[in-house]
């Protein structure tokens, strides 16, 4: 099962864009470009974040028999650049959705 971990994030990534596409908030909003560039920045700041952590010493790579062993940086696993996806697009999409009601209640 190595690729356990890896499947159920990118499974989570599926499911985030099944429900973007349904209440059309970012990606399927009319904004892939605005969507992409706000989850890239996100992803690039955790991943410098990390990178720091590591370099301090404060971050290490567990490991487990649902990880691929794959590693982007030392001790920065593939699977951390997933998360990070999954991180930032669920706050976006959270978000979005939350000022969308928010909306709908001051208009009704």
């Amino acid at each position: 099962m190595p690729f356990a971990y890896l499947a159920a994030l990118v499974f989570s990534l599926v499911g985030l864009g099944l429900l973007d596409y349904r209440h059309k908030l970012a990606l399927f909003g009319g904004a892939p470009a605005r969507t992409l560039a706000v989850v890239g920045i996100s992803v690039a700041f955790f991943l410098v974040w990390d990178l720091v952590g590591i370099q301090a010493g404060v971050f290490f790579r567990g490991s487990g028999p649902w990880m691929t062993g794959i590693v982007l940086a030392p001790e920065l696993p593939l699977e951390e650049l997933f998360f990070l996806i999954v991180l930032s697009y669920s706050t976006l999409l959270a978000y979005l959705l939350a000022a969308k009601v928010l909306k709908s209640r001051r208009a009704a």
